[in-house]
């Protein structure tokens, strides 16, 4: 079902904006034919790059030369479609005054025609064909600027949490969050020691990171997540499950995050103390867990039993699972998943499936969520209007 319904979504990208774009253009026979013939392969490209060419067998020169442009080009649908629908909409507004306009300025007795907006059907055409030209023009410029964006060094989001009885010796406690690392095919080692090296620089007490590690087999990936293994803090690396985990291998990867340094929490927490005052610091597992085992179904309560009284920290891959989490007495949660949107239209989008899209946010009186905007991509190499980010979470007493 989902394999039909993301190829019918696909189908309909491609579709709309070849059909909008090359109907008009008029162009001879043998160029529409061309034409046509490559938006399909384009379209073609992601589903047979996942479905046949991420194996290992497949020539590495193969299988990441398909994945950047199998990637780009859906990217460069995604914004496309969103441009030329918007143009269209325009479109059929000026059509509507145009209609309107004739209907209430009718022809001249002295036989002059009526006043129109659009004057023939050669304007028409032009107009339609330079709109469609600089929709194409104007998506690829976007598709250009998201991809430099997408590819950049990680920036730093800093937030201040008060937190309701925080323990003084706690009081400027430094969380590094990472989210949505999604290592694979695009994104390699290079990017994961630059997100290292971010890291570094903020002198964290602890590093959460809240899922999505990778998107690959760990035979595949090892080498691509080892700089991981470099990430330092005073108290420890956290990782808690996202929704990717469970599409690789689980168990090899949650194995691999361990090796790297990370204290996996499932369903668990862990207690800091500090001249004898507590910080707990927990995760569920992700929203989607118990969908593929029944193990790992999310369980806010059980990741807390037995906690000591005070202030309690808690991953939650994504943010629609915080209400709950909040329920079970958590003060603050540390979520991901919706990458800020990562580009239009999806932005918009998103919204319609998650509470909350990015930043912080209050869940009750006694309970915030942030939701970090991803560090680094999915699918589509390309991030615009919603920036990557490193997370410097600091801890004030309230």
């Amino acid at each position: 079902m989902f394999l039909a319904i993301s190829l019918a979504l696909v189908a309909a990208l491609y579709g709309y904006s070849g059909w909008r774009l090359l109907g008009p253009a008029r162009l001879p026979l043998p160029w529409t034919l061309a034409a046509w013939a490559l938006v399909a392969v384009l379209a073609a490209l992601p589903h047979t790059h996942l479905i046949y060419l991420r194996s290992a067998a497949v020539p590495a020169w193969l299988r990441h030369g398909t994945a950047w442009l199998a990637f780009l080009s859906l990217g460069l649908a995604v914004i496309t479609f969103t441009v030329v629908l918007v143009r269209d909409v325009a479109w059929l507004g000026w059509l509507g005054a145009d209609l309107a306009l004739r209907l209430t300025r009718p022809a001249a007795a002295d036989g002059k025609g009526a006043a129109t907006l659009l004057a023939s059907p050669e304007r028409r055409q032009f107009l339609l064909n330079a709109s469609g030209a600089g929709a194409l023009a104007l998506s690829t410029l976007l598709c250009g600027y998201g991809l430099v964006r997408a590819r950049q060094r990680p920036g730093v989001a800093r937030v201040t949490v008060p937190i309701r009885d925080l323990p003084p010796a706690f009081e400027g406690f430094r969380i590094a969050q990472i989210s949505d690392l999604h290592v694979g095919s695009t994104i390699r080692r290079a990017f994961v020691e630059t997100v290292v090296d971010v890291v570094h620089g903020l002198d964290a007490d602890i590093v959460a990171f809240t899922g999505d590690l990778a998107d690959g087999t760990v035979a595949e990936l090892a080498e691509h997540v080892e700089p991981l293994r470099h990430l330092r803090s005073r108290s420890g690396c956290y990782f808690a499950t996202g929704n990717h985990e469970y599409y690789s291998e689980l168990e090899p990867w949650l194995a691999k995050a361990r090796d790297l340094g990370f204290d996996t929490l499932l369903n668990e927490h862990r207690v800091l103390e500090r001249n004898g005052q507590h910080l707990v610091i927990g995760a569920i597992t992700d929203a989607s867990g118990g969908g593929f085992r029944p193990d790992h179904a999310p369980d806010p309560v059980g990741a807390m039993a037995g906690a000591p009284p005070g202030p309690r920290v808690m991953l939650a891959h994504q943010p629609v699972s915080a209400p709950s989490v909040a329920r079970a007495g958590a003060h603050l949660v540390l979520s991901g998943h919706t990458h800020g949107g990562q580009f239009v239209p999806w932005k918009y989008v998103v919204p319609l499936q998650q509470p909350w899209l990015q930043g912080l946010h209050r869940v009750d009186d006694s309970c915030w969520v942030y939701v970090n905007g991803g560090t680094g991509y999915w699918g589509p190499p390309l991030r615009l209007g919603a920036p990557s980010e490193v997370t410097c979470i600091e801890l004030t007493r309230a």
